[in-house]
């Protein structure tokens, strides 16, 4: 992918109208997130303003050195934000989404760290042909990992399907193919926010919640079982992504393997 000399300045301009602020107001941290409650959260913990554009809802905390931005749901969307936030000097990034636990042993409010993502969505093709894998960035990874060791939180680790069909769960069809996979977790943004942030080389990881079991019986996610989860869950996600931003910074001053060099020549 060939960066044209307008490139740049067309993602800043388009990142500006898109979510209602200057490009300066980013910091160098940024937490991704699907859910505009979590930026709600973030505002309000941190006493900072809310700025909303045609896409974007982000709120800057100049203090912790992190904004957060909800880029909505989709891979086109998750293309589209690594796209554009390339272009700012970010030195970390983490994904707090959520995702559909496809194991018998997990719970609901445990958290997977996918290593890598099945590339089921299509956007992704854009970037690399299919047979390039979608990883997560390293350092972030170990970033997440570390963090939630320190925390004793309960994780599993490994890989999501990432697909852009939704009530998948009522496709035999597709549920067969899924399962055949071997995959642990399923969603809809993974894959593309990996293999875009690989090309456009922003250090990216992701935690993510699991917020229901789709393959059991009762267990797709309801309106009502949707709220429960933000009001006892988010909380303690988006804590621990805030600290998973300070643990990569940490690590990236100590030349810990894993972040592209341009991040860590940025302030």
């Amino acid at each position: 992918m060939e960066t044209h000399p307008q490139e740049a300045d067309i993602a800043r301009q388009t990142l500006e109208r898109y979510s209602g602020c200057a490009v300066e107001q980013f910091c160098s941290n940024l937490i991704l997130t699907n859910f505009p409650k979590y930026v709600d959260y973030f505002a309000q913990t941190r006493k900072v303003e809310i700025f909303e554009g045609s896409m974007f809802k982000v709120a800057h905390c100049p203090q912790e050195g992190v904004s957060i931005l909800d880029f909505k749901i989709g891979s086109p969307a998750a293309a589209l934000v690594v796209d554009v936030c390339s272009f700012l000097p970010i030195r970390s990034s983490v994904l707090l989404g959520m995702c559909g636990g496809l194991r018998r042993r997990y719970q609901v409010g445990e958290y997977l760290v996918p290593i890598a993502a099945i590339r089921g969505e299509g956007t992704s093709d854009f970037y690399f042909p299919q047979e390039v894998p979608a990883l997560a960035n390293f350092l972030m990874q170990r970033a997440v990992t570390r963090v939630l060791d320190e925390e004793k939180a309960v994780y599993h680790i490994g890989i999501t399907y990432t697909t852009n069909m939704r009530f998948w769960e009522f496709n035999e069809e597709f549920k067969t193919r899924l399962k055949g996979t071997k995959a642990q977790g399923i969603e809809m943004e993974c894959a593309t926010l990996f293999i875009a942030s690989y090309k456009r080389k922003l250090t990216l990881g992701a935690l993510l919640l699991v917020s229901d079991l789709p393959l059991m019986a009762g267990g797709v996610k309801t309106k009502q079982g949707s709220q429960l989860i933000f009001d006892k869950y988010m909380p303690d996600h988006i804590e621990k992504g805030v600290r998973i931003l300070k643990a990569s910074r940490e690590m990236q001053s100590h030349h810990v393997k894993g972040a592209y060099h341009r991040n860590l020549a940025n302030p």
